[in-house]
């Protein structure tokens, strides 16, 4: 397995796995969200890497239980009869995002719209939450990385 992950995830107190895991569980392409009542949900974020622990962070903080987060951790080949079991809980009509810390240009979301269309699985109706397209993935100055990344959990938990 190559795992390419940025330096804060190293030692994020959340990006752990327990022993029993390593040893006796297997990779998960998908994980879905099991810690909110599946009937409360208002919204359902799709994410990978990184952001979703910005994004629980975010949902804690906020004491936000109607925002679901569903981790896709392979994006290549998507399993969609993974991803169709991890939303089935949620209403049809629930509005699902794709949340990416990359430019709308570049990261997943392509491949993703391409791929699942305008509605999952004709139930969900499916958009992006991320940076403006830009030339550049990231804008070389650290405030500015800040700014953007709250408002994308802004625009996230509306």
């Amino acid at each position: 397995l190559a795992m390419l992950t940025p330096k804060s995830l190293l030692r994020h107190p959340k990006a752990v796995s327990s022993l029993h895991d390593l040893t006796q569980g297997r990779f998960q392409r998908i994980l879905p969200d099991t810690t909110v009542p599946a009937e409360a949900v208002k919204r359902i974020l799709l994410c990978t890497g990184k952001i979703y622990y910005d994004l629980l962070e975010h949902r804690e903080q906020t004491q936000r239980d109607d925002v679901a987060i569903i981790r896709v951790e392979q994006l290549y080949p998507l399993r969609h009869a993974s991803l169709d079991r991890a939303l089935q809980p949620y209403r049809a009509g629930t509005p699902a995002f794709w949340v990416q810390e990359e430019p709308a240009n570049m990261g997943a979301w392509t491949f993703l719209r391409v791929t699942l269309g305008e509605k999952l699985f004709g139930r969900f109706p499916f958009s992006l939450i991320s940076r403006e397209a830009s030339a550049s993935p990231a804008t070389g100055s650290a405030n500015r990385h800040k700014h953007e990344q709250k408002e994308i959990l802004n625009e996230a938990f509306k």
